[in-house]
């Protein structure tokens, strides 16, 4: 006899593991199906987004920025710290330890709150059926009132750089080198090519991004992604816009890679070649074809505003369903759909998701571009405010980027803040709050902001949307 379940979760990253843990402190029997395991083959929950993602990503991009700051910036401070090294092995078992902490954090919260782990691949054979399928083949039945899909995302390969052991890796293998590679090449210029050749660069490898798109970072801010432009490229990163990627050769240990670039054909050979080209929904077989879900052609599940998929009790959040692949949208869609299955009323707001890309500077932003709202048609203002002008950038001797705000032309509502430098990450969420809270640029205006901070940046930017900022020259108006 199958297991008997209010709620089944497919999933335990972001999306998934919040949904479950949501729904148990609600009151309905929970069970999450999780198929992730360790080098033991013992089940690890969290997801790509603690595994191999956002986690253990930053874990290396915070110690391969204290290494370049204790090699560029230290000076400047007055600290002599010479003969800097870098221990590779050191700083990845510092990263695994912190996968280990996180992920065996999971699992405490599923004991601590009721949420019953299932080891296995999870496939949906019926509307009110989850088979956890284990590796031996051995199935558990389980059966649910409602189900929700919450099994994420993987890279996307291309025919022309097929995987080739540690030469040419994804996402994932790039977090696990055991040295600092001599040449680096990077297939696409997002938020994890980025990233992840930042970490390595700043390192030590000489890094050579390669882009298909002409445009850089086409779905930020262009006045923010072209002054990111220039400073990753005084950094060392080798950006290559309009580079479509044709093949690859392995020569050794070493891999070739040919690409046209401005009409003519160009081969770089490269250590580590990493494939970021972007990711997938992870949708492959998972469930029977008379079930009734419907997907696109690219793998997703069509959901409506609130996660409800073609199946009235089967629900989808997170990296298989629209909109962009963030852990943080994928947790709030867990969150309301576990709320909606148990009566309550809930809603998510998706024009105030923000996205974040951890280089060094950071660049963040929440709402709309200028470019967006010029393609609208829509009536706009815009403020901006460097952070070359803010006394704690200077103190800090990080002062690269800037705050902008934009607001309705009429309403004064604000529809974007967009920032690019120190902590950006953190700031965003000074416009995230504002935007849901419907404020427009003169409340920022007329909001305290402490004395000296980075914050200072968003507050002089708000009152330069009506050209009011004290600490620097106001453009005039038109």
């Amino acid at each position: 006899m199958a297991d008997q379940f209010d709620v089944v979760v497919i999933g335990s990253g972001p999306a998934g593991y919040v949904a479950a843990i949501k729904a148990a402190q609600l009151g309905m029997k929970t069970a999450c199906v999780e198929k992730w395991k360790d080098d033991a083959g013992k089940q690890r929950l969290g997801g790509t987004c603690l595994n191999v993602g956002c986690i253990p990503s930053k874990a290396l991009l915070e110690s391969s920025e204290k290494y370049a700051e204790a090699h560029h910036s230290f000076k400047d401070h007055g600290i002599s710290a010479s003969d800097v090294k870098i221990d590779v092995s050191a700083m990845m078992a510092r990263k695994d330890k912190i996968v280990d902490n996180l992920t065996s954090g999971i699992t405490g919260l599923f004991k601590g709150n009721g949420v019953t782990s299932y080891f296995g691949k999870g496939r949906i054979s019926g509307t009110n059926k989850v088979e956890a399928v284990a590796e031996d083949g051995s199935v558990t039945e389980l059966e649910a009132k409602h189900i929700i899909i919450a099994t994420g995302s993987v890279p996307i390969e291309i025919p022309p750089t097929p995987l080739h052991e540690d030469i040419i890796v994804d996402s994932s293998g790039a977090l696990a080198f055991d040295s600092v590679p001599g040449r680096v090449g990077v297939i696409g210029a997002g938020v994890i090519g980025l990233e992840l050749g930042s970490v390595w660069a700043r390192l030590g490898s000489e890094v050579v991004v390669l882009e298909a798109q002409d445009k850089f970072l086409a779905s930020a801010d262009q006045r923010l992604a072209k002054e990111a432009q220039k400073t990753f490229t005084k950094q060392g990163l080798d950006i290559r816009l309009g580079a479509r990627v044709t093949g690859s050769d392995i020569k050794g240990k070493q891999v070739d890679v040919h690409f046209e670039e401005g009409g003519e054909k160009k081969t770089e050979t490269f250590d580590k070649l990493i494939v970021a080209v972007g990711r997938r929904p992870f949708t492959q077989d998972l469930f029977a074809k008379d079930v009734g879900i419907e997907m696109d052609e690219r793998g997703f599940i069509f959901v409506d505003d609130q996660c409800r998929t073609t199946v009235p009790n089967i629900w989808a959040v997170g990296d298989v369903v629209r909109g962009p692949m963030l852990a943080h949208k994928g947790s709030e869609e867990g969150i309301m759909v576990a709320e909606l299955i148990a009566g309550k009323k809930a809603q998510m707001n998706y024009d105030t998701v923000p996205n974040v890309i951890y280089t060094h500077p950071e660049l963040a932003w929440v709402g709309k571009t200028e470019e967006e709202l010029k393609a609208e048609g829509a009536k706009y203002k815009v403020g901006q405010f460097p952070f070359a002008a803010v006394g704690r950038a200077m103190a800090a001797n990080d002062t690269t980027g800037l705050v902008k705000i934009i607001a309705d032309e009429e309403t004064d509502r604000i529809l974007g803040m967009h920032v690019f430098g120190l902590h950006a990450s953190e700031m965003v969420a000074q416009g995230v709050i504002a935007m849901e809270f419907g404020s427009t640029a003169e409340d920022l205006a007329l909001t305290c902001f402490a004395h000296p901070t980075l914050s200072e940046a968003v507050h002089e930017a708000a009152l330069a949307v009506e050209n009011h900022a004290i600490h620097i020259v106001n453009r005039k108006k038109k």
